[in-house]
Formats: C-alpha cells, structure tokens, sequence
C-alpha cells in the first residue's frame, strides 16, 4: 500500500506535494491534540512521513513550513490575471501597456529573482570585466542561481553556456542578436564551453513548414548566429533532427526526462491540449535536455556533474521551470538562468517582433534604405502630436520605440542619456531621434552582413561536428 501511495504522489508537482505536506501535517496535529487512536496518528505520521520523502526526493530539499518551491510557482494567464493584462507564454507575449510587459510582476509571477546592483557588482569582480550594458540597463532583469554559478567560478569548477534559437524563418531580426550577443559576452568572460540548440524540430511541430524547410531555416539561422563572433574551439551548434540521430547520452536524457513529467504537468505548464499533437507534447523534453552535461559526452567526457547556465527571453523561463523541477530525481544539477526583456515590435512594446511580420521588425538581410523606410514609417513615437507641443512637453522615452531600441544597440552610456535628456525636454524631435536610431542600426548590421558573407557550408559543417572542445575535463 505504501508503495502504491508513493506512486501516487510520483504525478504530482513540488508545490502540490508542498501542499499535501502541509495538509497531512496539520492532521496529525489535530488527531494528537484530539487524542486520537493511537493507530489512527501512527497512520497518519507514515504517510506525512511518506509525503516529506517524494517532496525532498522531487526538489532534492527538505520540507520547510511556509517556504513553498519557487521553480513550480504556478503561472497563470487566466482570468485572474486580467488586472495586468499581461500575457506571456514560450509562443505569445502580449500586454495592453504601451511601456510593454510589467517586468517586476513578470519576476513574482515566475518565482525568479531579480538581478540587482550586488550582483551585477559582483559580476565584475568576480570576471574582472565591465558588465555588459545589457547587464547595466537590465535588459537581462532577472535569474535562477546565479550566484552559484559564481560560487563555482570563483572555486575553478567548471561551468558551460547554453542557449538556442527556434528557426522560425530563414532570416533573423535584430531581437534575435540579443540572447547571442550577450552569451558571446558570457563565453568571452568566463572562457566557458557553449551550446546552441536548433529546434528545427520544434518548428516543424508548431508551424506549417516541411522537415526540409525547417532544417534549411536553421541552417541559415545558424549562419547568422555564427556571424555574431562566436569561437569555434568553444563552441557547438547543433540542429536537433540532425543531433539527436546520432547521440545516445541526448536521447537517454530526453527519455529520462519524459519519464519524469506527466501530461498534468505539461498541460499546466504550457497550457497544451487535447488537440494537440504527441508531438508538441514531448517536445518539452528535448528543449531541457542540454542542460545537463551528459547530452554532450564528446565535450564533457561522459561527465554528468557539470552546471549550466541559460540566458534566454524570458517567455523561455517555463520550459527551465521544468526542467529544474526534474533535475534533482535524475541526479543532476539545476540549470541557472539569466533573463532577458522582450524585444519590442517597431509598432509597439505590446508585442515582441515577429519573423512572420516583416513590418514589425528589422531584419538582418534589410538594406540600408529598408533599415530607414521601416523606422520612420512604422516605429512607435512618444513624442507629441506637433513640433510646438513636443518642445513645450518633451517626447516619452517609456513608450517611444526608437529609445527603446538605442537601449539595446548604443553602447555608450552618456550618449544615450543626453538624447534621453534631449527628447524628454523637447529639444530633440521624434524624427531626429528615428535619426539617431537609424545611423546606429544601418553600420551595425552592414557589418553583420559582411561577417556572414564569409560562413560557408563547411564552417557550418565545423562548427555543427559532435566534437571535443578546447577544454579538458
């Protein structure tokens, strides 16, 4: 009977067991401050002792009263949620608010932890390097672990990076640089192993596109992640139609990790339904695979120990919500995480930009006219109706989509706080900051171009072989 009860308690999540823990806890209080039977309390003590192991056994922690799991905080986007009216998921984010997503609720919300001064300062004591603006202006905001990760870095234990892109369309847009951008700051700093997962899989599921034209995208996205800078000693991209063919230790975890999810939990997590295909269902699994370190055997040397760290968007966070829910019961490490904020359509902070949309977005492939066309007929101006209005009130830098975007790409910090200053006053009109905006862009990704000019298929090839990195473990 034990053995079917703990069975039973195997579907449910940390909280739920939490829940059940604190429940089964207060009856026994009261069947011994009742006075109960004796056999009555010794039954039930067995199971609270039975529930105690599943939830130490789900979270690798002790049961503390009053201290929930953060990582299986619930999210909802129901009804309850409507006061906000933020929506965010790995498919859809969409809010109401012209400033965009209300990023401190977001954090709550998620369980998560903010990135604050003291991490950002210890950051850079701990690497010896300035932290990256994204680190400076909080575009990554929020992390799991983080901490620990510069716990292990500063005791010489290794670490790896890992991050990924699904190949929704054969060019990519200016947000997709931000989360490659950033990990090549990490892998430089930190001197680390890098992965990069394709879910070229993932896009063949979710859209209407062929096996062949979902693993053509990614070879052509990956040309342009490639593009970015990255090391080829240090790193490895890999699509997952082509990976996980031909290693073992990625598909073991995968079917692992299956094991260890239920339907329950995925329809709670990413709001799947019956209608669905089995497909969408499983894929959860394969995207929480390269967190840990066996799925990459070529490069760890079959070692299972080593913690990884994710900077991703944070509409990415449930499927690392899960995955760190599952760690502890197959003996590895939870993954860290560092958050990044969405990256605004052109038309609005509403919504992040769209590959499907090629108004809403810059892509890497636009030429220098397109760059300028797009940014002064489509991006979202704070500023006011008319010149003398402007002067007289100053523009909105909260909702003005060209400030916005010089938050991501100018990199120096006192000029980008005199054109804030300019534009709040009035002194400096919405089509003189499209201006600015438009001489940053166009330089940034003609010299993209050409970098990407120069990845042939067998840089790609390179660069895509399951191998042994420059690193000795």
């Amino acid at each position: 009977m034990a053995d079917l009860q703990n069975c039973d308690f195997c579907s449910l999540n940390p909280l739920e067991l939490f829940e059940q823990v604190t429940a089964q806890g207060e009856k026994v209080r009261s069947l011994k401050a009742e006075k109960a039977p004796k056999d009555e309390i010794d039954t039930a003590v067995k199971l609270l002792l039975s529930l105690k192991l599943s939830y130490k056994t789900a979270t690798g922690e002790e049961y503390k009263a009053g201290s929930p799991p953060t990582d299986f905080t619930p999210v909802s986007n129901g009804p309850g949620d409507t006061e906000d009216n933020d929506f965010v998921d790995p498919w859809t984010v969409q809010t109401s608010n012209a400033k965009g997503v209300d990023y401190d609720k977001l954090i709550v919300r998620f369980g998560s932890s903010k990135i604050d001064k003291d991490l950002i300062n210890r950051i850079e004591r701990v690497t010896g390097h300035k932290p990256h603006h994204f680190l400076r202006r909080g575009i990554f905001f929020s992390h799991r672990d983080m901490n620990q990760i510069l716990d292990a870095y500063e005791n010489k234990k290794p670490f790896y990076l890992y991050t990924g892109r699904g190949p929704s369309a054969e060019a990519m847009h200016v947000g997709h640089l931000i989360p490659f951008t950033f990990t090549k700051w990490l892998q430089e700093v930190f001197n680390v192993p890098l992965v990069i997962q394709i879910t070229d899989d993932e896009k063949y599921l979710w859209k209407d596109m062929t096996l062949e034209k979902a693993y053509q995208c990614a070879i052509e996205n990956i040309k342009d992640i490639i593009a970015c800078g990255f090391d080829i000693n240090k790193t490895f991209i890999f699509s997952d139609l082509e990976y996980l063919g031909m290693s073992p230790g990625f598909y073991r975890n995968i079917v692992k990790i299956q094991k260890h999810v239920t339907f329950n939990q995925v329809k709670g997590i990413f709001g799947f339904t019956d209608s669905d295909c089995i497909g969408k269902i499983s894929f959860p699994a394969i995207q929480a695979a390269p967190s840990f370190s066996s799925s990459f055997p070529q490069i760890f040397n079959n070692k299972s120990n080593i913690p990884c760290l994710i900077p991703c968007a944070i509409d990415q966070d449930p499927y690392f919500r899960m995955t760190r829910d599952v760690a502890p019961r197959l003996g590895f490490s939870k993954p860290a995480l560092l958050h990044s904020v969405f990256f605004p359509a052109l038309q609005g902070a509403q919504t992040k930009m769209s590959s499907s949309d090629p108004n809403s977005s810059i892509f890497l492939t636009d030429t220098p006219k397109q760059i300028k066309t797009k940014i002064n007929k489509h991006a979202f101006s704070g500023g006011k109706d008319t010149v003398e209005e402007h002067r007289k009130y100053g523009g909105n830098c909260d909702v003005d989509v060209s400030y916005m975007y010089l938050t991501f790409f100018l990199e120096d910090d006192d000029k980008l706080e005199q054109i804030k200053q300019a534009y709040t006053s009035g002194a400096l009109l919405t089509g003189e900051l499209k201006k600015a905006l438009i001489e940053t862009l166009q330089p940034l990704i003609a010299a993209h171009q050409q970098r990407r000019k120069q990845i042939t298929d067998e840089i790609v090839k390179e660069f895509m072989t399951p191998r042994k990195l420059a690193f000795d473990y």
